[in-house]
């Protein structure tokens, strides 16, 4: 069978982040079964026009306000497919109404409040207006997402049939748990594009509120974005420089390296569709403390393989915090499960159900 994979960027494009990496799983799986897969996305600068990654075509054409186009014309020229998976970002692609094939529209959040992160006031309700518009519009598409949380917000906004087939990850779990005392200073850790609706300001003004309140406390932060300066004055500022490293991109291995090191995963974001790093550092060892939101509600069992804030602040974090590690037993209860629990999302697991809903509709099957 043919399939076609609508999505604004592809691996290579630097704006890249999980829902790529995810994706890309997900179609190499379908090409190892011996199906065509093709992937259309925006071009960027420095991008060839075609390539391939892991038996994947990837066509590159457009950009802001001509994408729909190019990848009519991609249809039009590659066609025809068994199935077309349009990928939500904020816009979907229109799929249903031009590409006269099986549909199905895939998202990995309903973005809502993320919105107001990047943009003024009017633009983030015109933004969020429409988003709820196209997906009334596509009410009656079949929708694949990866938690319960965005399933239930799709479903408030009209969309009738939403499944849920959750994310793997490519952190593959340690083969054994090695013990790790609750030792001072308290190691935490956050994981995360740095960008306003990640909010990694809130984990910041946490490690401050845990050290006023005689918690020894560190602080690792990995990743990089448009907030580092930010973040960088608001750690001089508050007078965090020796306890806060800025570790910046790292590889795999490095990352899974910090990950083991610390004792708890700080997470802050205004909403994700999965929260994927919750189970990366579940599956080296580490439960995450983190934001009562959509996606990580999900990731995360509260009470079982980490905790879930009573509230959206750093002062309720902190307070989180401070209850799991005053509690040496009860940590180390949580981070077995938080270890035991992220074997279930190793991708053996995660594909096969996943793709063979896939196939089925691209058969044209009725989902059940």
């Amino acid at each position: 069978m043919r399939f076609l994979m609508l999505n604004w960027r592809d691996t290579e494009n630097p704006l890249a982040g999980g829902a790529e990496r995810v994706t890309l799983r997900h179609m190499a799986e379908l090409v190892r079964r011996g199906h065509e897969v093709i992937w259309f996305a925006n071009h960027f600068e420095g991008a060839e026009p075609e390539t391939v990654i892991d038996g994947i075509r990837i066509i590159r054409g457009g950009g802001r306000g001509t994408s729909i186009l190019h990848a009519r014309r991609c249809h039009r020229k590659h066609g025809p497919f068994d199935l077309v998976i349009d990928q939500h970002h904020g816009l979907p692609w229109f799929a249903p109404w031009w590409s006269g094939t099986n549909c199905i529209a895939y998202i990995h959040e309903v973005l809502g409040p993320i919105w107001h992160a990047f943009y003024g006031r009017l633009t983030s309700f015109v933004g969020q207006t429409q988003e709820r518009f196209f997906q009334r519009l596509y009410a009656g598409v079949p929708f694949w997402t990866v938690s319960e949380s965005t399933r239930q917000q799709l479903i408030r906004h009209g969309v009738r049939d939403v499944r849920v087939w959750p994310n793997g990850t490519d952190t593959e779990p340690l083969p054994t748990l090695p013990a790790k005392r609750l030792a001072k200073p308290l190691r935490l850790i956050a994981l995360a594009r740095l960008a306003p609706n990640k909010r990694v300001d809130h984990v910041v003004r946490t490690l401050a509120l845990l050290r006023e309140q005689g918690c020894e406390a560190e602080l690792t932060i990995i990743g990089w974005g448009q907030d580092e300066w930010r973040l960088e004055a608001q750690v001089d500022e508050l007078g965090l420089s020796e306890a806060v490293t800025f570790a910046g991109r790292l590889n795999d291995a490095e990352k899974n390296v910090e990950l083991q090191k610390a004792h708890l995963l700080l997470h802050t974001s205004m909403r994700e569709g999965w929260g994927l790093n919750v189970i990366e550092a579940n599956a080296m060892g580490t439960p995450a403390v983190v934001y009562p939101v959509g996606g990580l509600v999900d990731s995360t069992v509260h009470g079982q393989t980490g905790l879930v804030s009573e509230a959206e602040t750093p002062e309720s974090l902190a307070k989180a915090v401070i209850s799991l590690a005053s509690d040496p037993a009860k940590y180390d209860t949580m981070r077995t499960a938080a270890w035991e629990r992220s074997f279930e999302f190793r991708w053996e697991s995660v594909l096969r159900p996943t793709c063979d809903w896939l196939e089925n509709m691209a058969r044209g099957e009725t989902p059940t």
